[in-house]
């Protein structure tokens, strides 16, 4: 098992890419982000989990995020989403 990806507390433009590099660097195997320190969710940052998390379903793979701050619970509410938008259970 490899441990949590951290997320960067800034999940803005300038860590859109290093966000989705980091994610695609893990594909095919189960991954587990740590969004415990993130202050500030942005769109962009968003669309690149919301890929993230349907890459995974499609694969049939594990992702979670967590923690997750406070500040990521109410972006994602703001933005009409439930965690679990975010995730992956992996195959049935």
């Amino acid at each position: 098992m490899t441990a949590p990806v951290p997320l960067a507390p800034r999940l803005d433009l300038p860590a859109a890419r290093p966000l989705s590099e980091a994610i695609r660097a893990r594909a095919g195997q189960p991954l587990d982000l740590d969004a415990g320190d993130v202050v500030h969710l942005g769109g962009l940052c968003l669309q690149v989990l919301l890929a993230a998390a349907a890459s995974w379903r499609a694969a049939g793979q594990q992702l979670h995020i967590r923690p997750r701050s406070q500040a990521f619970e109410e972006a994602l509410a703001t933005f009409g989403l439930a965690p679990s938008a975010l995730e992956s259970e992996g195959a049935a």
